[in-house]
């Protein structure tokens, strides 16, 4: 089961959200989500545990508890929806290429 962490603090660590999680059983994977431009965390994340009773148990028990400093919210991850994208354009006909050819004009004599 995916489970969504928010209200973390700045500086937890990957290691710090697996540590609080392995106290209720096996983490399969952990993230804590960074701003791409700062490179500071966002202050959430996201656990992954293989046993959905560990699971509960872990989201029941951590949360609205205090972890390095900010009271957690803990629950579980909804599935991710995909991002409509744009439809595309239709293909314009290409036009005939008329090369520009400029007026003759005539000598005066």
């Amino acid at each position: 089961m995916k489970i969504f962490v928010a209200k973390l603090a700045f500086k937890t660590t990957i290691e710090d959200l697996k540590a609080l999680f392995e106290q209720f059983g096996t983490v399969e994977s952990c993230k804590v989500i960074m701003d791409h431009e700062t490179g500071r965390s966002k202050c959430y994340g996201f656990v992954e545990m293989p046993n959905d009773n560990e699971a509960y148990k872990a989201i029941v028990e951590t949360d609205e508890t205090v972890f390095m400093g900010n009271e957690l919210q803990v629950k579980k991850s909804r599935p991710q929806t995909t991002v409509a994208s744009k439809p595309e354009k239709p293909v314009r006909p290409k036009r005939p290429h008329h090369p520009y050819i400029p007026p003759v004009q005539e000598e005066k004599a």
